[in-house]
């Protein structure tokens, strides 16, 4: 009798545990070219689809595709994986999951049951997976709160949220933690690839607190200001705009105008703003040029030429008098009429026919 392996896995329903194993980690570890611990670009284990943070029946619907097209890409690799003692013994049942939640427990898990019916939940009709990003650190980072996770320079860490603050959710072997967006470099390039382009029109925010400039290409402003966003990066600092000045800001120190601040105003209390990367010492990359980044004296000039641009036209043409209306009478100018020619230039020109008339006249 041959070796046990699987042939076909269905998704009946999942659980949503706020303390969950790492055991899936397992099969990473006995491949770890094939995980890409050793170079990215010999990945071919899939990414495990990354945890959603917030309730509702679409995220559910969304998490059942995710796991059903995992599941899938994981039946679909080499023999050598796709049939190890290792990928059978990740599907088990383990003692975790023979346990019933106790009482005292805060959060209990979540149970989702796949319907019978498939035709209106179909994988078609459900979001793709989420894909969980590899970074590295370029810097040692001491957590400062029991919500952070501290960091070695070297340390591959996988991003499960990116948070418009600069802070990054992110998870390594067995730790779980926040970590400064600025710390983190992408494998593959030194440049985030996901970096939007600037928006000269902007975007209004209001300032929910005051912040003094630390750096020359910083801007210093006082609680409850208006400004304009015009660059929104990945790593919490935000370039904006008051009048013609441009410059770097917390991005967490910023809210749109007529949302609650209290929840951001808890954030900036729990962690407080990133730190920005000019800002991290010892820092080493693996990449030999530095990332490309914008002067502020570019977004000046770009920003200054877009807004001479939006007042042009928005200025009004200049009204023409009662007087000027009624000598144009609206009509359109008229063609103007050449000079007649001389009697020399016109005998010269005509027939010989004209010009025997002309002879016989005199």
């Amino acid at each position: 009798m041959g070796d046990t392996f699987i042939r076909h896995i269905a998704l009946l329903g999942f659980e949503k545990r706020f303390v969950p194993s790492q055991h899936y980690k397992q099969l990473k570890e006995m491949f770890p070219i094939e995980a890409g611990d050793i170079n990215a670009e010999n990945r071919i284990i899939p990414h495990l689809p990354a945890p959603r943070w917030f309730d509702g029946q679409r995220v559910a619907e969304s998490r059942q595709g995710t796991l059903t097209e995992y599941f899938g890409a994981l039946m679909s690799l080499p023999v050598k994986i796709s049939r190890c003692p290792h990928l059978l013994d990740f599907f088990k049942v383990r003692p975790d999951d023979l346990k019933l939640p106790t009482d005292n427990q805060v959060k209990k898990p979540e149970t989702y049951l796949v319907p019978k019916d498939s035709k209106n939940n179909s994988v078609t009709d459900i979001t793709g997976p989420i894909i969980l990003q590899t970074y590295r650190a370029i810097a040692d980072f001491e957590k400062t709160s029991g919500s952070q996770m501290a960091l070695a320079t070297g340390d591959v860490v996988d991003v499960v949220e990116k948070s418009e603050s600069g802070w990054w959710f992110c998870q390594m072997k067995t730790k779980r933690g926040w970590v400064p967006a600025s710390y983190l470099e992408p494998l593959d390039s030194p440049d985030e690839a996901e970096d939007p382009e600037p928006n000269y029109e902007g975007e209004p925010y209001v300032t929910i607190k005051a912040y003094t400039a630390q750096m020359e290409d910083e801007v210093s402003l006082q609680e409850g200001e208006t400004i304009d966003v015009i660059h929104k990066l990945l790593d919490g600092w935000w370039v904006v705009r008051k009048g013609d000045i441009t410059g770097y800001f917390p991005s967490m120190y910023l809210q749109k105008s007529g949302q609650d601040a209290a929840q951001a105003q808890r954030q900036i209390k729990s962690r407080g703003a990133p730190p920005r990367r000019s800002s991290i010492r010892n820092a080493h990359s693996i990449h030999q040029r530095s990332r490309k980044r914008l002067s502020q004296d570019t977004y000046r000039r770009n920003s200054v030429r877009f807004l001479q641009q939006r007042r042009r036209q928005a200025r009004p043409e200049p009204q023409r008098s009662a007087r000027e209306q009624a000598q144009t009478g609206g009509a359109k100018p008229q063609p103007a009429v050449p000079p007649r020619p001389s009697a020399d230039l016109i005998l010269h020109r005509c027939s010989e026919s004209t010009k025997r008339k002309l002879s016989s006249a005199v």
